[in-house]
């Protein structure tokens, strides 16, 4: 019992001192999401006239062109999830912005026949107090490093 109670503490507590902000970046400042097992494809999503723009690049954080990739996307609760309308771009996509505290959910197919890739991400508006930078674009905790 004391050993279940100490784990219990001790996940409170590394929530508490991680939970906030060390999101990796892009070369434009955008929120980087991983859309590969070896870390050869990203996403940066920046926001830009009311929708996400997902540019897709390589393990150098180089442009890919847009050829047979895809993504869906979807928002809300697993309970009543809401699939948002991708367009797609040369080097990306663009998705609707989702309300502020909701979750994106993209999932990346590098072909068609591929295995979907799942990334999420947290849009939360709000400013992180020591950087001054929305929370969703945070990269105070890797500046500690």
């Amino acid at each position: 019992m004391k050993t279940k109670l100490m784990t219990l503490a001790l996940a409170l507590i590394a929530g508490v001192a991680f939970g906030h902000g060390g999101v990796e970046l892009g070369p434009k400042g955008g929120r980087l999401l991983e859309l590969s097992k070896d870390e050869s494809m990203h996403a940066e999503v920046l926001v830009k006239d009311g929708k996400f723009h997902l540019t897709l690049l390589d393990k150098d954080l180089k442009p890919v062109k847009v050829t047979e990739q895809t993504i869906t996307a979807t928002t809300g609760d697993r309970k009543s999830p809401e699939k948002l309308e991708v367009a797609k771009t040369d080097t990306g996509f663009t998705v609707p912005v989702v309300k502020d505290g909701a979750w994106l959910i993209v999932q990346f197919k590098a072909t068609p026949k591929a295995k979907p890739i799942t990334a999420r991400m947290e849009y939360d508006t709000g400013e992180c107090s020591e950087c001054k930078s929305p929370e969703w674009l945070c990269k105070c905790k890797e500046e500690k490093k």
